[in-house]
């Protein structure tokens, strides 16, 4: 069977909203993708700065962004459908973008109503991916290791570079799944004070020194000691990564945080010694961060060509979507911690 279904992801980055057709077959029970397009549309400022406070937002003004963000979204489509003159489209599937991420107190939150999208299309919508995983006593993350497991299986692990680093890899005859580390939500807010959105091949970075005592108090954080499934949200960031920084305007910052992801993300390739790890996510164009994580690995690191670097995030969203139009499993429990594997996301 053939299905044709579009993606869309806003990352916690805010790097803009990725748009992703795909065509996925299923051949005797195996899964087969190509992307037919796919782009980037990069976030006015009005728009930044409306999802960047989203979190501050009272519950009133939360629920009026909500439905605002649904239209946003469903006309970004309409307008991508129209472009590229496409007819045949099966479903839309939206991750939405994350405002709250507690699932120890058993809520996420992800905006963008989907009967929006549904209302300006007239397509189906599978929307809101995470809930049902986390009031299953799940993380409600991550959820690309579907896509990982049945369309990525030539690989020992897939890592994504994106807001936060996180892997997906099999253990025991299962797809385990974690958060490693936050990367670009804390790089970029660094980057910002240098009057740039993010820090372009880790050029600043690289002209910082390592700060040793910071090093030292950003490796000592308990999440890096927990056990998976673990997952991180922007509000860790706030209560434990940035009260750390003394100048956020400091190069040295910004060498030693890039160092220190660097070693986490290292200390997890090597506890599983991978022969091959796929590497995506826009932190792969952080070419002096990828360095540091190749000098402290012996696995082979495979950057793929830029569409999957850029989309895979989209276009396995596109896919759950597929999945759940069919009822079929599309969350891992053994990635998400929750009670059993299950079809989620609501279809609008």
């Amino acid at each position: 069977m053939v299905f044709h279904a579009i993606g869309l992801m806003s990352g916690t980055s805010l790097d803009g909203l990725d748009i992703c057709l795909a065509k996925f077959e299923n051949q005797n029970l195996v899964w087969k993708f190509e992307i037919l397009q796919a782009e980037t549309l990069p976030y006015s400022e009005k728009w930044e700065n409306k999802l960047r406070n989203s979190i501050l937002l009272s519950a009133q003004e939360l629920l009026e962004l909500h439905s605002e963000y649904g239209f946003y979204l469903g006309k970004a489509v309409k307008n991508f459908i129209q472009k590229y003159n496409l007819t045949q489209i099966d479903v839309i599937a939206s991750h939405g973008h994350t405002v709250f991420h507690q699932p120890q107190k058993k809520f996420t939150l992800q905006i963008g109503d989907g009967r929006a999208i549904k209302i300006e299309t007239g397509l189906n919508v599978v929307y809101d991916f995470r809930t049902q995983d986390v009031l299953m006593g799940g993380n409600g993350a991550p959820l690309v290791p579907i896509g990982d497991e049945l369309l990525f299986l030539k690989y020992d692990a897939c890592l994504n570079l994106g807001g936060f680093s996180n892997i997906s890899l099999k253990l025991n005859n299962e797809r385990i799944a974690f958060d490693i580390a936050p990367v670009n939500i804390v790089l970029n807010k660094l980057a910002q004070n240098f009057n740039q959105n993010f820090d372009k091949n880790g050029d600043f970075a690289r002209q910082g020194k390592i700060k040793n005592q910071l090093l030292e108090k950003l490796n000592s954080l308990q999440f890096y000691n927990q056990t998976h499934p673990k997952s991180l949200g922007i509000e860790w960031c706030n209560e434990n990564i940035f009260p750390l920084f003394e100048a956020l305007d400091s190069k040295d910052v910004l060498a030693t945080f890039t160092e220190h992801t660097a070693m986490q993300i290292s200390t997890v390739i090597n506890e599983y010694e991978f022969k091959k790890v796929l590497f995506t996510g826009g932190g792969t164009y952080n070419s002096f961060l990828v360095e540091k994580i190749r000098e402290k690995t012996h696995s082979e690191i495979v950057i793929p060509e830029k569409e999957i670097v850029d989309f895979k995030e989209a276009f396995i969203f596109a896919f759950m979507g597929v999945l759940r139009m069919n009822n079929e499993i599309n969350v891992f429990a053994s990635a998400t911690g929750s009670t059993n594997d299950h079809s989620s996301g609501i279809i609008a």
